[in-house]
């Protein structure tokens, strides 16, 4: 079988040439946002979060998948690289970009969401409970980069594990971790 995605998001490319540019590597990749788009297809009308818009590859895949009269937030603390998510995204009146610190967004964060992109450190390493106290029951939960990666510090295999250990423990909800692109965490909430 053959897992490379055939129906990319139309601004895709644009957004992954400026962000080689910038010198942005953190990018989801194509078979992360081809399974994000999916399950996005699974939530009509949906309410989405998104923490860690970076260049706007993820929100571009999550887009992609989302019926007319769903809604992504989706949230970014460096300006200069939400920068590119919106010059690509900002047509798209389903997206509401936040220039924000996650960590302290999620202190403020208001409303139910039927799915979360995590794709930064809170929501995944951090403030776990908050991100989970925003999702209604059924919503869905991804992560990535559970995978050793280039980009990563030294000191970040440790907090990667430590999630892992503590999926089975997380109340409310189905968690499977998968060895699969650059390691995947799909959860529902309970």
């Amino acid at each position: 079988m053959r897992d490379v995605p055939h129906q990319r998001p139309p601004q895709l490319d644009a957004i992954l040439e400026d962000a080689a540019h910038a010198g942005f590597a953190m990018s989801c990749e194509d078979r992360t946002g081809s399974l994000l788009a999916t399950l996005a297809a699974s939530k009509p009308d949906g309410r989405f979060l998104e923490l860690g818009t970076g260049v706007g590859a993820g929100a571009a895949w999550l887009a992609s998948g989302m019926t007319p009269g769903a809604h992504l937030v989706t949230v970014e603390a460096d300006a200069a690289v939400q920068a590119i998510a919106h010059q690509h995204l900002a047509g798209d009146a389903r997206i509401k970009f936040v220039h924000a610190d996650a960590d302290t967004w999620l202190t403020q964060a208001d409303g139910l969401f039927d799915f979360a992109y995590v794709d930064c450190r809170p929501g995944k390493y951090l403030r776990l409970p908050d991100l989970l106290a925003l999702l209604k029951p059924g919503a869905l939960y991804v992560v990535d980069d559970m995978l050793p990666q280039d980009t990563w510090p030294d000191e970040h295999q440790p907090r990667v594990d430590g999630f892992l250990e503590r999926l089975p423990d997380v109340p409310n909800w189905r968690a499977t971790p998968m060895s699969w692109a650059s390691g995947l965490v799909v959860a529902a909430r309970i």
